[in-house]
Parts: C-alpha cells; structure tokens; sequence
C-alpha cells in the first residue's frame, strides 16, 4: 500500500463517531448530510459501530447516539487525570455559587476540548456538553486563554496552522499582531461574547483563565452564562475574580502533586 494514503472507511468511521459526539444523537440522514456521506455508506457504518457497541438507536425517535463504550478508545490517555480531580471541587464550588455552567478544557489542536463540566448541574444552560465535545480555539474565550498563556513558539505554530486553515479573523490578527495576547495576559483572563460556533449560536458568553502547572498550560477553567442576562462587563465585574482565584488553586494543587 502507498505510504501516506488514509484508508478511508476508518477516516469515515471516525468522522461519523466524531459528529454524534459533538451533536448527540442523529438521524441516519443527518449524519450523511453532516459528513458528506452516501446515504448507504452510512447506514453500513452505522450497523457496523452497532455490532460493536459504539452505537445504539433510540427506539422511540430513531435516532443514533454513543454508549459508554466509546470511552474505551480513551483508557490510554492519563495525562488530565490529576487536572479534573483537582478541578472538580471548583467547578462545583462556582456552579454552586452562581447556579451557571462551568468547564475544563485542553488545546488539542487548533480546538479546545471539553473535559469536565457542570451543565447537568444547572437549567441555565441550553444545552448539557459532554467530555469530547471540540470548540475551534479561535472562536471561544478557552481557546483565547490557552493562546495567550502558551509558550510563544507553541502559540506561533498554532496561528500559522490556523491562517493557513482558517480565513482570517479579527481574533486571528489581533494575535498574530500581539494586541489580544497582551491584554489576556494582563487581566489575568479572556473574554467571548455571543459565542457564535455552539449548538445554539450566539446565545451564551463565557470567561476563562488558565491553569497552569509547572508553568505550563494544563487547561482552562470557564464559566458560561446567557447573552442575554447581562453585558460582558457586569460577567466580569461578577465573576472574574473568583474564577481567578479558583483558577490559581487549581494550578497550585497540581504542583503539589507533581
């Protein structure tokens, strides 16, 4: 076989175990329409992925969604272990707190992904995301925090990555030009107004600051709230300083167990 060819029934495979996971549970034909599939190819994926466990069909709705066992293909991966057992305790704490969703996520990528979070908390949140659930870094305050707070050779890659990828943002040219990093950096915390790329666009906001570990960036704490229930100005004014200080904690906890 030629070096470097995908085999292109796991690539589709993936794809479609990826989309269900991002969207939760779909019909055979929203599936095919959201990752460019015959509608047969599909459904042979989908038997297949239901032989194995990955998927089961509501019976009700005939819908397609993932069971537990899809956490298998994750058993390898240790390296947020301590990060959510040291988070736990805050996400609840400002959840408790404030009674809005909060979330650890990681850069993988030029996406941030979802570890952990309270949405099954709380009602004041449109929709619950799971673990596994991506956000383009770009496009969430997460993403604008691990930017900021990255080495800088890690953070030049990634913008190189994404203008090559990406058409050009405001976002994208206020770091590559320095502006957004600085400020970020300064206040200790990125802001996201109207976050447009979500399951309800445009409709929640969110605050996020960093957690750092040996001086590196481990992962970002946020908080998220409606739009429409106050100006980003009065969010920060509320919240900002308790995620810093929660933020902080974390990171000191996972340097005393390093």
């Amino acid at each position: 076989m030629e070096k470097g060819v995908p085999i292109r029934a796991i690539s589709r495979c993936l794809a479609l175990l990826q989309f269900i996971n991002r969207n939760g549970p779909a019909s055979l034909m929203e599936i095919a329409r959201a990752i460019a599939l015959p509608y047969p190819t599909t459904v042979r994926i989908v038997q297949t992925l239901m032989h194995e466990g990955m998927l089961e069909c509501e019976p009700v709705r005939k819908l397609y969604r993932a069971t537990s066992l899809v956490q298998t293909l994750a058993v390898g991966t240790h390296e947020v272990a301590h990060l959510l057992q040291a988070a736990r305790p805050h996400l609840v704490g400002l959840t408790q707190a404030y009674d809005w969703p909060t979330s650890i996520a990681c850069g993988v990528g030029a996406s941030m992904m979802l570890r952990d979070s309270t949405y099954g908390m709380t009602s004041r949140a449109f929709n619950n995301y799971y673990p596994g659930y991506t956000f383009p870094m770009l496009e969430c305050a997460a993403g604008h925090a691990h930017l900021s707070f990255v080495d800088d050779d890690v953070r030049e890659c990634l913008l190189h990555g994404m203008s090559v990828d990406h058409r050009t943002s405001v976002a994208l040219e206020m770091f590559r030009s320095g502006t957004l990093t600085q400020r970020i950096r300064s206040d200790g915390y990125a802001t996201h107004d109207r976050t447009e790329n979500s399951m309800n666009p445009g409709k929640a906001s969110s605050i996020a600051v960093p957690i750092l570990d040996g001086g590196q960036v481990a992962g970002v704490l946020s908080l998220t709230y409606f739009s429409s229930a106050m100006p980003m100005k009065d969010a920060v004014a509320r919240y900002a300083d308790d995620l810093l200080v929660r933020g902080r904690a974390i990171s000191e906890t996972l340097e005393s167990l390093r």
